[in-house]
């Protein structure tokens, strides 16, 4: 179980580093959206493409994301039903879920999605829209985050496993850490920081 426990780490790691990264592209979305928003109040002119690429954007931060939130314990429940449960019963609720749930959609979605990026790829899959973007990079990420998020389930459960047999402490409890806002406000102060100097 302690190599195990390990790769748990390692895959926890892996997946906050991809996370906090990510927390980089809600900057550069939020950038691209003032500055289309301007040019198109301003000048009146605007473009698909800068449209097309917050929207990419946007799924990059949700796929690339969703194995950190697992990971934080920040993911939805339905904190009526869960609360009611003691730790350890929570606990086989979450191995059960990641097992008959979270593992098999995943698989799923990986398996269906796989012959379609294959042929957008091939195709070189451009947009409909005038000015569009080409669309095999986008829809590449989904099997990039859902192969993150089946990482993030199995670690879940090897630390669920490793709590029921008393190796680690309770997993579901939430760290007392900066909230991602929080953390991601420290870094683009300590930047300009640095920058400054």
């Amino acid at each position: 179980m302690t190599l195990l426990l390990k790769l748990s780490q390692l895959i926890d790691t892996l997946n906050e580093r991809v996370g906090k990264g990510a927390f980089w592209l809600v900057l550069a979305m939020t950038i691209i959206s003032a500055g289309n928003a301007s040019v198109r109040f301003i000048f009146n002119y605007s473009s698909n493409g800068l449209l097309e690429i917050q929207w990419y954007l946007f799924a990059a931060v949700f796929l690339l994301c969703a194995p950190y939130t697992l990971q934080k314990n920040e993911h939805v429940r339905i904190d009526v039903l869960s609360s009611r449960f003691s730790p350890r019963g929570l606990a086989v609720i979450d191995i059960i879920g990641t097992l008959f749930f979270l593992l098999p959609m995943v698989i799923t979605v990986l398996w269906l999605s796989m012959p379609l990026i294959a042929e957008s790829y091939k195709i070189n899959e451009m947009s409909a829209n005038a000015g569009g973007l080409i669309r095999w990079p986008v829809k590449a990420l989904l099997p990039i985050g859902f192969t993150l998020l089946a990482l993030q389930g199995i670690s879940e459960l090897i630390k669920r496993i490793a709590f029921l047999q008393g190796l680690i402490g309770d997993p579901n409890l939430k760290e007392q850490a900066p909230t991602p806002e929080e953390e991601l406000a420290a870094a683009i102060a300590a930047a300009k920081a640095k920058e400054a100097k």
